[in-house]
């Protein structure tokens, strides 16, 4: 249904009186030679009322009061428009906000608007009357308590354990629960902010931020770049900075900031191979910032700011792929952007193509390639447990879903095959040329899957019928599976450790495995490769030998609970435990109660360990949880919460 339609059901509410929220310190920001607004070649998005072809928002300056204690967002949104067609109303996206008052320009009179009824996935759009002249729209409005895109979480939920939290995630349509906005991947707009938080606690944003607190308590934030509202990001909390390099450093809590720094230190070489196969860095600085174990994904590409989880802080530097692939979002994604979530392939799986030739410079191709393997098997059991239907296509059709059904392994993984297979086919110094020119001629735009082909077929070589025909791209597009022409990924060090993993089942013993020079992934590798038949005493046997019910590395550790849930290792039933309550990222977490939920008394116990680990889980790992743990039919969940809608949440 078409944002026209889903409008129709709109209501007249009464506004009312805000007090007096903090004055504007920034005036609209301009970005000579960037695009602002909606794109033109851009057509309307499924997942967003809003009408950017027509009322474009190009600059938005937030005003906001952060509340611990009531647990909102309180203040004032101004948008400045660009009325592209001298409409008569300006269309947003809203969730749960309680808007109370608007005004247009510098009419301080309050102006009527319109609230549609909630629409699944979506919320409600927010209509409000304009004239063809009007520049300037100011929303005053309240947070919703329960708004998906914050996390408030109390001192005992933080490293710290001293002050409470807060913590965004916008992708890839809660930006409208904390935002009235044009809540789709093509819009953009430059954005400016002024918050004011609790005396002794920072705030950041995906913006220029500071290095240290305030002595109000008030920031100011300033993003002079157009970007979509999914990267829109904020964080406060008890929070410290150090420097990595000249342009880049990690922000964390105290007890985490040195060790943050330390695994990290790769951040500016990463940046300076991004730059060399893709040109130059355009948005300044590049800093990351650990958050507490509730936040739900391995890391979050908002510009200036990385989020990442502190379950990549392996004391190896094991796992820095992870600020790889955030790193090479900069180009792919946050300069270049998918048009809309049927189009997410175009930045997840060029990012995991940009990730591992990232890494690829810094540590070889071996390297890289055993990051590819890794993850290429959790393509295929994807592909093996949902079959190739129409969801294992890289366009997706979402007309009417949630957006959040994009997120998954065949965006990610089947994308990388995709772009490993140009650049094959094309040679990767011809490749590597497109590339560049790719982000150089469409930096700050949105780009659509056939637009991506359009410029894809004019750019390879004058006989481009025969490569076409070599390419399969109808296949690979819209296709199911994997084509035939998809490149071969091998791993001689996984090979090995496959050697030996086959030498132990067949009897061997577990001290006699050569694991001195084993890494994460070799890990990692060895352990999902175990039976479903495997005995118990044989698990106890590894155990025995490598300790992985105890390991500080969060990623072997869960690999291996996977495992011991599987086959009723008891054991690691406390670490399971302890895990659970202790980490908040869904890719971690989910394929664990997944696990457990595989026997009906597995079930129970995945419920009874959910009601305890649920207050330090982010909605959406809270919504993936609840899918898994559901009841049979016409039975009442004891975990689920009926005010919210489940979803599925994208993976790492």
């Amino acid at each position: 249904m078409g944002p026209s339609a889903l409008a129709s059901t709109a209501r007249t509410r009464k506004a009312r009186r805000l007090l007096p929220v903090i004055g504007l310190l920034f005036a609209v920001l301009g970005c000579r030679g960037v695009t602002q607004g909606i794109d033109r070649a851009v057509d309307g998005d499924p997942h967003s009322f809003s009408e950017p072809q027509r009322v474009a928002v190009e600059h938005l300056v937030l005003e906001l009061d952060v509340d611990f204690d009531a647990r909102v967002l309180r203040g004032r949104a101004t948008l400045h428009i660009a009325n592209r067609v001298a409409a008569r109303e300006l269309v947003l996206d809203s969730w749960g906000l309680d808007v109370r008052r608007v005004t247009l320009d510098d009419d301080p009179r309050e102006r009527p608007y319109e609230v549609g009824e909630v629409v699944e996935h979506l919320g409600s759009p927010l209509t409000i009357p304009i004239e063809p002249h009007t520049r300037v729209v100011a929303i005053e409005y309240e947070t919703g308590p329960d708004a998906l895109a914050l996390q408030w979480l109390d001192p005992a939920q933080t490293a710290g354990g001293r002050r409470p939290f807060l913590l965004t995630q916008s992708e890839p349509v809660f930006a409208r629960t904390w935002i009235p906005c044009q809540d789709s991947p093509a819009a953009r707009a430059t954005y400016a902010a002024t918050l004011r938080v609790p005396r002794g606690l920072t705030a950041l944003m995906s913006a220029e931020n500071p290095t240290a607190p305030s002595s109000d308590g008030v920031y100011s934030f300033a993003m002079p770049y157009p970007i979509p509202s999914y990267l829109l990001a904020l964080v406060v909390g008890e929070i410290e900075y150090r420097p990595l390099g000249p342009r880049s450093g990690v922000y964390a809590e105290r007890p985490l900031v040195e060790r943050a720094a330390w695994e990290f230190a790769e951040t500016e070489r990463m940046l300076e191979a991004a730059e060399a196969l893709l040109g130059p860095y355009r948005w300044g600085r590049y800093d990351l910032i650990v958050l507490p174990p509730s936040f739900p994904y391995g890391g979050m590409e908002n510009p200036r700011l990385t989020f990442v989880t502190p379950t990549l802080i392996a004391g190896d530097r094991s796992l820095v792929s992870t600020v790889a692939h955030e790193i090479a979002h900069s180009w792919s994604g946050n300069l270049v952007s998918a048009a809309s979530w049927s189009d997410l392939w175009l930045n997840e799986g060029l990012t995991n193509y940009l990730e591992r030739r990232i890494m690829e410079a810094l540590h070889g191709p071996d390297h890289a390639d055993m990051l590819a393997v890794i993850d290429g098997r959790l393509l295929e059991a994807a592909l093996e447990k949902d079959g190739a239907g129409p969801d294992s296509h890289l366009r997706l059709d979402l007309e009417g879903r949630d957006p959040e059904e994009a997120f998954g392994d065949v965006a990610y993984e089947k994308g990388y095959l995709f772009f490993r297979m140009l650049e094959k086919a094309l040679g990767r110094e011809a490749w590597d040329r497109f590339l560049r020119g790719y982000f150089e001629e469409f930096a700050f735009q949105a780009m659509t899957t056939d637009r991506f082909l359009d410029y894809l077929r004019a750019r390879t070589p004058a006989a481009r019928t025969e490569l076409e025909a070599r390419l399969l791209l109808p296949q690979w597009i819209d296709g199911p599976g994997l084509p035939a022409n998809r490149p071969a990924v091998g791993s001689a060090a996984l090979d090995e450790v496959e050697k030996q993993l086959q030498t132990w089942l067949a009897g061997g013993s577990a001290a006699e495995l050569e694991t001195a020079d084993w890494s994460t992934q070799h890990r990692l590798h060895f352990i999902r490769g175990l039976p479903d038949d495997l005995p118990a005493g044989r698990m106890a046997e590894l155990d025995a030998e490598f300790g992985w019910t105890d390991s500080d590395n969060k990623i072997v550790l869960q690999a291996w609970l996977v495992q011991a849930a599987r086959h009723g290792y008891s054991v690691a039933d406390p670490a399971i435990e302890r895990f659970l309550t202790g980490v908040g990222r869904k890719y971690l977490v989910e394929p664990l109660f997944a696990a457990l939920a595989e026997s009906p008394a597995g079930l129970e116990r995945a419920r009874r360990i959910y009601e305890r680990a649920r207050p330090g889980y982010h909605a959406v790992t809270r919504q993936a949880i609840e899918r898994i743990l559901a009841p049979p039919a016409g039975q009442v969940s004891r975990t689920a919460d009926p005010e919210t809608p489940v979803r599925a949440a994208r993976a790492a």
